[in-house]
């Protein structure tokens, strides 16, 4: 899912392109992208965008009239710039946003179609689709402790809470604790002091750098190729690959459709941490070590030890 540092990248690629312009027209290929119903979509064609936005993870086209076209990708949601009256429908592409000098196309990968489109009225009525996390760049260290402990959940888990934080999800957070040094199962108020600073400077890090690079790209080009896996990444999609600060195999658990991505070493102290489906699974046969997975991976498969 795009998170806050490919949201600025889009809007820093979208600015010279939309920003001034007149949206002539939206052309959805199917109706299930548009999640509101009041004003209706035909609203939208014809005014100037005045302004772009981010809120969390949704983009966010301030138009004439006090409107504003809220676009959330989701998973597989990304946004490509193509010559004017590019189609729609066919391969994945759900809507295209018409301008006078070319076409916003937003395509889907994934058949569970989860992006959305909201056609809105007024401030008031934009409010309601802010989560209503704080914005992490550039927050005092006391605001960030206060969000942070607020509940007691897992470091991994506070972090992509829209409710807590706005714009972080599974790739960031990933980087981000690898960064503090930080177990994705700590839990948040056991944090000391020093920790909680420790993953403060690495929330300001972490999410500045990515900001810069990819804002920088986009300033050169249309970033086409969003990807939760960038190169550059410390752990995230790095699952068996050496960490990039001690060398030992970046570690996985995988919990419904999200997965953390961890250094042992780094991190947990040379621990294993087990997901829940393989901790079931397993039970006492889970190894906890490093050093217990690699003997593992060295010992004879029980047919070979039978001489089967």
């Amino acid at each position: 899912m795009p998170e806050l540092p490919d949201i600025l990248g889009y809007l820093t690629a979208l600015e010279p392109r939309v920003v001034g312009q007149r949206l002539e027209s939206v052309r959805l290929s199917s109706p299930f992208l548009l999640r509101s119903v009041a004003p209706p979509l035909r609203e939208a064609g014809g005014r100037r965008v005045l302004a772009l936005r981010r809120i969390g993870k949704r983009i966010v086209f301030a138009l004439e009239g006090d409107l504003f076209l809220v676009l959330h990708l989701m998973v597989s949601g990304r946004l490509h710039w193509r010559k004017r009256g590019a189609k729609v429908g066919g391969r994945g592409a759900q809507a295209a946003f018409d301008f006078p000098d070319g076409a916003l196309v937003l395509s889907e990968a994934s058949t569970k179609k989860r992006a959305s489109l909201h056609l809105v009225a007024g401030e008031a009525a934009l409010a309601e689709l802010d989560r209503g996390g704080i914005e992490v760049l550039g927050v005092d260290l006391a605001r960030f402790r206060e969000a942070l402990t607020r509940e007691n959940h897992t470091a991994k888990r506070s972090l992509t809470d829209p409710r807590l934080f706005s714009g972080i999800g599974n790739a960031y957070s990933d980087e981000i604790l690898h960064r503090a040094r930080m177990s994705p199962t700590k839990l948040t108020q056991k944090m000391s002091n020093e920790e909680i600073d420790r993953l403060y400077e690495a929330v300001q890090g972490v999410l500045g750098e990515w900001v810069g690079r990819l804002s920088e790209e986009a300033s050169r080009a249309f970033p086409e190729h969003v990807t939760a896996f960038r190169e550059g990444m410390a752990v995230h999609g790095r699952y068996g690959k050496p960490c990039p600060a001690c060398g030992s195999p970046v570690q996985r658990i995988v919990y419904a459709e999200n997965e953390s991505n961890y250094c042992a070493t780094c991190q947990t102290g040379g621990k294993l941490l087990a997901d829940r489906a393989l901790s079931q699974l397993l039970r006492g046969d889970w190894p906890k070590t490093l050093e217990e997975l690699e003997e593992r991976r060295k010992a004879p498969a029980p047919e070979a030890r039978s001489g089967r």
